[in-house]
């Protein structure tokens, strides 16, 4: 794989992504390149997979435009913070995975992260300002190990490092995705296992 037009340092990201496809991550992991380290996490717990199942499953429901489609685990590029993630759902046309070429941030709709113990942190901050830089109109973050109890964010508005928070609710809330959404998520089923 690789990436269309990347301003990456003289290379330094390009053998960065060559690395990653090589590498032949253990059994139960799955590797990321994050702010320009490879790193793994591992698998995620079933009642993780259960809320991106519950996830996917609105957004396929909803009345998407024709060229939008739901992806599980694909993996988007954002060069300028030498990052390839894989979000736990992306929203994007589904032309663009008709490219061999790998899939960037910027022209993806909506990501969702869904944290686990060892990946709150990145999904907390080196993630969101990721898909900030990158331009990502919408960032959900389905937060199940938030202090005080696990909530669920809608940032949207990205200028620059920053977005702005749209949403803010736990879990049991009803939750609204804005256009080209409107959709009201039914948060109540989710739960921290």
């Amino acid at each position: 794989m690789s990436v269309a037009t990347v301003d990456d340092n003289h290379g330094r990201f390009e053998d960065l992504l060559r690395a990653w496809e090589k590498l032949d991550a253990p059994e139960g992991y799955r590797a990321e390149i994050i702010e320009g380290i490879i790193t793994l996490a591992r698998r995620p717990s079933n009642s993780h997979t259960s809320i991106a199942s519950a996830l996917h499953r609105a957004l396929v429901l909803a009345d998407l435009p024709g060229s939008l489609g739901v992806f599980q685990n694909l993996s988007v590029v954002v060069p300028r913070r030498e990052g390839c993630y894989i979000p736990d759902l992306v929203v994007a046309a589904e032309a663009l995975l008709e490219s061999p070429e790998l899939v960037r941030a910027a022209d993806v709709e909506l990501v969702v992260e869904i944290t686990s113990p060892g990946t709150a942190r990145h999904d907390r901050l080196a993630k969101r300002v990721g898909y900030a830089v990158a331009g990502v109109p919408l960032y959900l973050l389905v937060d199940a190990f938030a202090d005080g109890g696990p909530t669920v964010t809608l940032y949207g508005e990205p200028n620059g490092e920053m977005y702005r928070g749209l949403q803010t609710g736990k879990f049991g809330d009803t939750f609204h995705l804005p256009e080209p959404f409107d959709l009201g998520l039914d948060t109540a089923g989710w739960h921290v296992g």
